[in-house]
């Protein structure tokens, strides 16, 4: 079977090229995977495997001419760089046990592809395909792209334990591809969620990350929440929580979901929205009309963001970045402080905080959400006309600096900083032009 989405056009000639030079001297070899997954559903590929019958040491004597890296050879992988693209050349094999849950003990050689593919996670993933033999798909993988379905191959209870990072691969493709869970595998997810508790933070991290920016995020939220309180616990404390305030419709939890799948598809994005209101049960209070307060859950939320996110290994740039935006998510942008919060934040980080500020919005009640959309969108035109306008709002668009300063008789030493610092609040203020000569004159006033 040969199917309509692939063809010569859209296969990597250097793919091609290496099933070709393994058949001359009589090996199977087939494209599997992600890229013949890709290749369906009409995407191109971002990588590209080759599984073949041929022994690891087989495929160095075949490639001989080319660069090979041989790191992954024990477990049957060789990397070929065929004229700057790396491509994997797994050999056809069978897992041995999963003792740790994370990875096979061992591996065993074999020569049919289709031994090879019963050992995949998902059907999806288990199609092989040869440029003249068209498809393998031994396990109905053209129809659940079809159905739009993630299915384990074979038992998922088996899949699942062999490797408990399944769990979040199967949430991955749902939210990034749309497609449902078949029901037995949602089953078996939420019966070994417990699995994850054994799998390395920085895995979870990634595919955590991979799912967040997916077009289904707010589906896999909703329903697969008790899997997400495995490695961010607080997230159980917000999932029914009444937020007492009319300006709210669904509790925490749903707020949140619909605030990450309103935010743009961005990392940062995404994770500050999923963190931003984590810290709201700790912090709330109720008034004498019994309305609900979260005096202080920004900061709160802040801590949270940054202890579990150290926790996922995420790098420094990253939570640094979420860590801000979550503290400063609430913070009023008026047309009197914008100039200020710009000098604070810079412009990309203000810039992200327009975005996760709308995000909110739109997930707050009609009437609230209307007010605050329109009052971001005249501080985004406000925001374009100080930048169009190249006005004052930091230390180095100043009109006078620190060696003005100085040969105006003024001692070298901090505070150099503090008037420098004093004049350019005045500048921001409006209570002083950003001009050599006025600027000169506020900083040594005439005795």
């Amino acid at each position: 079977m040969k199917p309509s989405g692939i063809s010569s056009n859209n296969i990597e000639p250097r793919a091609s090229e290496i099933i070709t030079k393994l058949n001359i001297p009589g090996f199977d070899a087939y494209l599997v995977g992600g890229c013949v997954r890709d290749l369906l559903l009409g995407k191109t590929p971002k990588d590209w495997d080759v599984a073949t019958s041929a022994l690891p040491e087989e495929v160095v004597s075949v490639f001989s001419d080319n660069h090979i890296i041989e790191t992954g050879i024990k477990h049957g992988t060789v990397t070929i760089v065929s004229n700057g693209l790396p491509i994997e050349v797994t050999t056809f094999r069978v897992d041995g046990n999963y003792e740790d849950g994370r990875r096979p003990a061992n591996v065993i050689f074999v020569r049919n592809i289709r031994e090879d593919l019963a050992r995949r996670d998902f059907t999806i993933n288990a199609i092989a395909y040869h440029p003249d033999k068209g498809l393998i798909d031994p396990f109905g993988g053209v129809t659940d792209l079809n159905t739009k379905t993630v299915h384990a191959v074979g038992d998922a209870n088996t899949r699942l334990n062999e490797d408990g990072l399944r769990i979040l691969r199967a949430l991955r493709f749902a939210s990034t591809l749309s497609f449902e869970i078949d029901s037995s595998l949602a089953s078996s997810i939420h019966h070994n969620k417990k699995l994850l508790q054994n799998i390395s933070v920085e895995r979870i991290a990634t595919e955590m990350t991979k799912l967040l920016c997916g077009d289904n995020v707010s589906k896999i939220l909703i329903e697969y929440s008790d899997i997400f309180s495995v490695f961010i616990p607080e997230i159980s404390d917000i999932i029914g929580f009444d937020q007492r305030s009319p300006y709210h419709l669904f509790d925490a939890w749903t707020h949140t979901v619909l605030t990450v799948a309103a935010a743009p598809t961005d990392p940062i994005l995404r994770l500050t929205m999923l963190f931003h209101d984590l810290g709201k049960p700790a912090c709330f209070t109720q008034d004498d009309d019994e309305m609900g307060h979260f005096y202080g859950h920004e900061d709160k939320s802040a801590e949270i963001a940054n202890r579990r996110l150290r926790e996922l290994r995420f790098d420094n740039e990253t939570i640094d970045a979420v860590c801000e935006l979550v503290r400063w998510h609430d913070v009023g942008l008026t047309e009197k402080n914008l100039i200020k919060w710009l000098n604070r934040l810079g412009e990309p980080r203000l810039r992200q905080l327009f975005e996760i500020k709308l995000a909110d919005a739109k997930s707050h009640s009609a009437e609230n959400a209307t007010e605050k959309l329109s009052e971001l969108w005249d501080r985004e035109m406000q925001l374009n006309d100080i930048l169009e306008k190249e006005v004052c709002f930091s230390l180095k668009d100043l009109s006078l600096n620190g060696d003005d300063l100085l040969a105006a008789g003024i001692p070298e030493g901090a505070e150099i900083g503090f008037i420098l610092q004093r004049l350019l609040d005045a500048v921001m203020d409006g209570r002083l032009p950003n001009e050599k000569q006025a600027l000169l004159r506020a900083a040594i006033p005439a005795e």
